[in-house]
């Protein structure tokens, strides 16, 4: 097998969630063949007929018998069994590659299957997954985490020629770095979601509303009340993410990162009103945002003393 174009492999896919139907209809685009598919509920199914058609789907040892490659696309904690209950049911050979998409899992995982012969990779794609035909061309240029025995440059090679092959970026993620490399893009991309969402909530529950009801204009009325949240802050968040994607903690706004301690109690005051919980986050949120503002040279030392102390006597 070439390090720079591997040989066309037959692929099993376990199974046909979000993660392994969009892999598996990837590598068949670009020529591997999916010969046998996983899937159980009615949504997996589902996805293996839009997205893999025509692939049988089997009981996942059957899967595994028919591969070369067989892809282990299942949730992290049903990784450990999945692979104990594989190799007991003899469902692994000599020569085949076995890549599992777990983010929290290295290959040590994989052990039970490596006394069987097989070649062990993590193959972690850095995106959320809608497991519908668009998150194939979303993998265009995305990055996938590649990790591989630490003294195995063969296996190195063929995970990041497979990855090279889906027109992504492979970046290289050693064993012990995998459980903080996946706190560390849980951190982003599902805090992310909840960010959003207590944004869009928090608008909804009274500002929104009191616009839409407040006004004597019917039109007017018409026209805020078909003013979404998501509306109202798509531009805004948007431009923040890429501003600090761009520029690091030097993107930093707001009252935390002026030292504008007057609306930070102002904010404190109406979070706890509407929701005690919501503030306590903002309070560690903005705790963490003055110290990242002084990092980026933005917030003075007397001013961030100033927000933390703000933080506490509102607590």
């Amino acid at each position: 097998m070439s390090a720079a174009r591997p040989a066309r492999l037959a692929v099993g896919v376990v199974s046909a969630g979000r993660v392994g139907a969009v892999l598996g209809a990837a590598l068949s685009a670009i020529g591997h063949r999916v010969v046998a598919t996983a899937a159980v509920s009615k949504a997996s199914l589902h996805r293996a007929e839009t997205l893999l058609p025509g692939v049988p789907v089997l009981p996942p040892d059957e899967v595994a018998l028919h591969a070369d490659l067989v892809l282990l696309a299942v949730p992290d904690d049903v990784l450990p069994g999945m692979v104990r209950g594989l190799a007991a049911a003899g469902a692994f050979r000599p020569g085949q590659i076995l890549v599992h998409t777990a983010g929290a899992h290295g290959i040590s995982v994989l052990e039970p299957a490596v006394e069987h012969g097989v070649l062990p990779l993590a193959l972690h794609p850095v995106l959320t997954f809608t497991g519908r035909s668009e998150d194939v061309q979303r993998l265009t240029g995305a990055c996938i985490a590649v990790t591989a025995r630490e003294d195995d440059e063969v296996a190195w090679s063929v995970g990041e020629a497979l990855v090279l092959e889906l027109s992504a970026e492979p970046v290289r993620v050693p064993e012990q770095a995998r459980p903080l490399y996946h706190a560390a893009l849980a951190h982003g991309a599902n805090h992310l979601v909840t960010l959003v969402r207590d944004c869009a909530e928090l608008l909804q529950r009274e500002v929104l509303v009191a616009t839409s009801t407040g006004s004597t204009d019917e039109s007017m009325v018409g026209s805020a009340s078909s003013t979404s949240a998501e509306r109202v802050i798509g531009p805004l968040l948007s431009a923040a993410l890429d501003n600090a994607l761009r520029h690091g903690d030097r993107a930093l706004t707001g009252p935390v990162a002026r030292g504008d301690v007057g609306t930070l109690r102002t904010h404190l005051r109406e979070l706890d009103r509407v929701d005690p919980e919501l503030a306590d986050i903002y309070r560690v949120l903005a705790r963490r945002t003055a110290h990242r503002a002084v990092a980026g040279g933005l917030l003075p030392d007397h001013a961030a003393a100033e927000v933390r102390a703000t933080l506490e006597e509102h607590r």
